[in-house]
């Protein structure tokens, strides 16, 4: 499909927007950074999330395929990972705060590109690319977002990874960390695998899933994502100072995206269109919340 001029402006305002937001984001917490030839390891980093992304959407836009979207976005955690844990060592051996935060994010990255990468290529396409794949120039908006989105919500990681600084022993916040991201990651991957597991029985097909975690929540998947990164944030209040406190914008990014933007608003959009005049599902969306899951007091 031919580029139009609209196309192409629209292109042109998301990746000013994203290398604005980038920019200042590098340069409100690269202070304690190791220095590499004249840039923070922090710019290097940024530098990584978008140019990764921007290199997988050449092949992708030819091919017109949304196939290795999310792999490459898992792909690009992993790349920061092991790059600001080099950038840090430059100093000082990585501290075991380093070691566990780099390890969960690892261990996420992993487990939700390989469940994003298999279920796509089970439905053959992703709805979200339908409309963008035809063109080039439209297609490097979700290219350009995504290395924001691993950026931003990797800022935690590459702050406390990259610091120059010798870096505090763990303590409480650090425990308290870990112990919410294993909640989220456990809420996440529990509810994918019965969300996998309802839309595999062919009596299913077509429906919604109201079972497991979903009949607490509508999102719960998202509600484990929210809390897992809330549990890295927790990670950086001990060991950060000044401007470094900007990274924490990652939890609060992800909550704003997923609850405002690209995940339940497009999502429950879909469901409405689909089963919207169901009375089942009315009654469905009426009785679950959104996302948190409300206290619920036992019947007599």
């Amino acid at each position: 499909m031919k580029t139009s001029h609209q196309d192409l402006r629209l292109t042109v305002l998301v990746v000013m927007i994203t290398l604005f937001i980038t920019g200042l984001i590098v340069t409100a917490v690269e202070n304690k950074s190791v220095d590499l030839n004249g840039y923070s390891a922090v710019f290097y980093c940024a530098a990584l999330a978008i140019g990764v992304q921007w290199l997988a959407w050449l092949p992708s836009s030819l091919k017109q395929t949304e196939r290795f979207y999310d792999l490459a976005g898992g792909l690009t955690y992993l790349a920061i990972i092991g790059f600001s844990l080099w950038a840090g060592s430059q100093t000082e051996s990585p501290s075991a705060r380093e070691w566990i935060i780099s390890l969960l994010v690892a261990i996420w990255s992993f487990r939700l590109s390989c469940f994003l990468f298999i279920r796509i290529h089970r439905t053959g396409k992703d709805g979200r690319f339908d409309d963008l794949k035809t063109s080039p120039t439209r297609f490097l908006v979700p290219w350009t977002l995504q290395g924001l989105w691993v950026f931003i919500t990797m800022n935690v990681v590459i702050v406390i990874n990259s610091q120059a600084s010798s870096a505090p022993p763990l303590g409480i916040w650090d425990a308290i960390g870990l112990t919410v991201w294993i909640l989220g990651f456990g809420i996440e991957v529990i509810a994918d695998n019965q969300k996998m597991s309802f839309n595999a029985k062919p009596d299913n097909r077509g429906k919604w899933i109201d079972e497991g975690l979903w009949s607490f929540s509508r999102h719960p998947n998202y509600l484990g994502e929210i809390l897992l990164w809330s549990g890295i944030a927790c990670f950086g209040i001990s060991c950060f100072t000044g401007f470094e406190r900007i990274a924490w914008v990652s939890p609060v990014f992800i909550y704003l995206l997923l609850t405002r933007v690209s995940g339940i608003p497009i999502l429950d959009k879909r469901a409405l269109t689909k089963w919207g005049n169901d009375p089942d599902y009315q009654q469905y969306r009426a009785n679950t919340p959104k996302l948190f899951p409300r206290l619920r007091i036992p019947q007599r």
